[in-house]
């Protein structure tokens, strides 16, 4: 098996992956997603449904690389195509529907209850399995207050055999992108979030009334899309944080990653938009922005430049 000898590989017909990709192109479209993109998932569904040999297959013997090969399939949906065969499930997918549940997901972990769940996805922006393992291996668990050596162990022994590893061994460090395009997509969001003019999605949780709240933007800076929301958890209920946390999905080296911007209420970045665990970025990058223009950094809600 090619996929790094480390995933279980499900029979997935050809036409399911279809239909799931058609589904994002659709739900895309519905709220204003970039049309080349939206293009791009219905090219891949159409591909898939006229290609004789099934993906599945091509997953087990060239591994990721081989789904990249095939027409129509670039590498993010390559990767999208491999989390539905070894999971069963597609996260963008479920996001997109408004149905979305890391917390749940998350506290499925023995070792996890909801109250660590809940931290690690706002604190550290961690989503899924797949970013719990690498955060476990990245040194990042360890300055989570709870997370000692024999829970950690015990935690990273369970993924593995959750997601099919054969052995332990360490995880690729992605390279997350400058707070500076962070916070720009943050501003982005959030300023037309109050001029309403995104569309809204019903999410599935914590919304008994069906009611569609939740703006949803989809941009992108450069070659990397962005998909940003608010906080819909248990914790930014309980703290009224709702119109103030924003969670953003973008592409990783690796699959879609996700961050927390939220607005810090006391220390030296009082006032300021913050990446959550990138508070030493953000100071960094407040300073330049002073030292670069002291009229501008004494709005902290005035835009930030694009990076791109």
């Amino acid at each position: 098996m090619i996929l790094d000898r480390n995933r279980t590989i499900a029979r997935v017909s050809n036409a399911d992956l279809a239909r799931r990709l058609d589904e994002v192109g659709r739900l895309l479209d519905e709220q204003g997603a970039n049309p080349h993109r939206i293009r791009a998932y219905h090219a891949a569904a159409a591909m898939l449904r006229h290609m004789a040999e099934p993906a599945d297959e091509v997953l087990r013997d060239e591994g990721l690389d081989g789904l990249i090969r095939l027409p129509n399939i670039g590498a993010s949906i390559a990767r999208a195509i491999r989390d539905i065969i070894t999971t069963g499930r597609l996260p963008m997918l479920e996001r997109l529907r408004g149905q979305s549940d890391p917390m749940s997901l998350l506290a499925s972990v023995p070792g996890i209850g909801e109250v660590l769940a809940e931290r690690l996805h706002h604190d550290l922006g961690i989503g899924t399995l797949e970013e719990l393992e690498v955060a476990a291996h990245d040194g990042r668990l360890e300055h989570i207050a709870g997370f000692g050596p024999k829970r950690l162990s015990g935690i990273v022994e369970y993924l593995a055999g959750r997601l099919g590893r054969i052995r332990a061994r360490a995880m690729p460090v992605e390279t997350d992108p400058p707070v500076a395009e962070i916070l720009d997509v943050d501003h982005e969001y959030r300023r037309n979030a109050a001029q309403g003019t995104l569309r809204r999605i019903a999410p599935r949780r914590l919304n008994p009334t069906g009611e569609a709240w939740l703006p949803v933007l989809h941009t992108h800076r450069g070659e990397r899309h962005y998909t940003a929301l608010y906080s819909n958890t248990p914790r930014a209920h309980r703290l009224r944080r709702t119109r103030d946390w924003v969670v953003l999905y973008y592409d990783g080296d690796h699959g879609e990653r996700q961050c927390t911007v939220v607005t810090e209420y006391r220390g030296e970045l009082k006032g300021r938009r913050t990446v959550r665990g990138r508070e030493a970025d953000c100071l960094e990058y407040y300073r330049q922005v002073q030292d670069a223009s002291p009229e501008r950094a004494a709005d902290p809600a005035a835009p930030h430049p694009n990076p791109v």
